[in-house]
Parts: C-alpha cells; structure tokens; sequence
C-alpha cells in the first residue's frame, strides 16, 4: 500500500516529526510504501475560494500543491501529522486542506485509508476534542476509512515525546496497518 504522510509542523526537529517519523517506520517494516510530505515548508498558497477548479481542477495557482495532489491522489491512504495549535491543525497543513477544494470529486472517489497524529504540550483530557471533530468531519466528507488516531498528549518537546507512549502506538499504527 502507497501512504502519503503530510507533516504539517514547522518545526523539522519537533514532536510531530518523532511521532510521524515512528509511523513511517512501522508502516515501512510492514512492506508498505511510504512518502512523507513536509507541507509546512511547501510553496503552498491559500485557496482562493473562486471555484475555478470546480472541484476537480485543475487550482489556478501554480504552487507545490500540484505535486502534492498527484502524490496524494496515487495513494491509498493518507495521514495527517500536525502539533496543536490553539486547538486545530496547524495553519500549515489546514492550507494544504483548504487546497484539497480543487481535486475534491477524485479526492472523494478513491475512498482512502487515513489516519491522523497529532502532539500537544497539554495534557487535559479535553485537549484534542476540537481537532478530533475536524479530523472526523474530514475523514466523513472525504469518504476516507479512519484507521486510527495518536493523540499525543504531554509531548511539548522532543524529548518528553521520545519517552512517551506515543512513540510505541504511531510505529504500532504503522506497523499493523492491513
């Protein structure tokens, strides 16, 4: 199975990269193919909102999400990494999401895999309840299969990432996808 993983951290050396990182090992042990896509240092714009695409393309701006809708759509599933931000996604990756607009008929007629790891510094058990809703919302609107979710609570640095179980269930994630 081809997986796309988009990171959408800023920070290359941080959490979301360890945690991405532990899947992306896993998955890869298991035989499946993984491409891992820093969206956060992508040239990516914002979506216009114009609808030139109609939903299917192709987008007006010529940025780097052409390339990264090609290696999405030839994919069988998607993962999305992001640390919380203000409780969503990082504005990164919700850019890349936003984009999907203009392959969004292809996008939703492949019915993909998906799964989606997140890191936060807060510990509180109601931390993630917002990105959560958005990730579930995407995966229904998407037609996406959910395979799961790491929500790494406590993982403010890399360090207390690296000795959380967070570690041990994204390499798991990958490592027992079917």
């Amino acid at each position: 199975m081809k997986i796309v993983v988009l990171i959408g951290s800023p920070n290359k050396n941080g959490s979301t990269n360890l945690i991405a990182k532990e899947f992306e090992k896993g998955a890869s042990e298991a035989g499946h193919q993984v491409v891992m896509i820093d969206v956060a240092h992508a040239n990516v714009g914002v979506c216009g909102g114009c609808v030139a695409c109609g939903y299917n393309g192709p987008c007006v701006k010529k940025d780097d999400m052409e390339k990264i809708k090609k290696e999405i759509l030839s994919a069988d599933m998607l993962v999305f990494a992001t640390p919380l931000y203000y409780y969503g996604m990082s504005a990164q990756l919700k850019t890349v999401v936003d984009r999907f607009c203009s392959f969004n008929s292809s996008l939703q007629s492949k019915h993909m895999k998906s799964a989606f790891l997140a890191v936060a510094w807060n510990s509180d058990s109601w931390t993630f309840d917002a990105l959560e809703s958005h990730y579930k919302t995407l995966v229904r609107y998407l037609n996406l299969k959910d395979q799961g979710m790491i929500l790494g609570r406590g993982c403010g640095t890399p360090g207390m990432t690296a000795r959380s179980v967070y570690m041990k269930k994204a390499y798991e994630l990958g490592k027992n996808l079917r």
